[in-house]
């Protein structure tokens, strides 16, 4: 058991070093990709939704 939880901690303290904060512009980017990607699924519920209610 000790061995698996060492040999995971190494990992994570790998991934951990090779990590880097993103620019503002790289922030940025990701951002409003997420939120159009929200805002269209959204989007696509709310008209499921809507003809849902208009066909039953």
């Amino acid at each position: 058991m000790w061995t698996k939880t060492k040999s995971f901690t190494l990992k994570c303290k790998r991934v951990w070093h090779t990590l880097k904060k993103p620019s503002r512009k790289e922030f940025e980017t990701v951002a409003k990709i997420s939120a159009v990607g929200i805002l269209l699924l959204g989007a696509i519920g709310f008209a499921i939704s809507v003809l849902m209610k208009i066909f039953f």
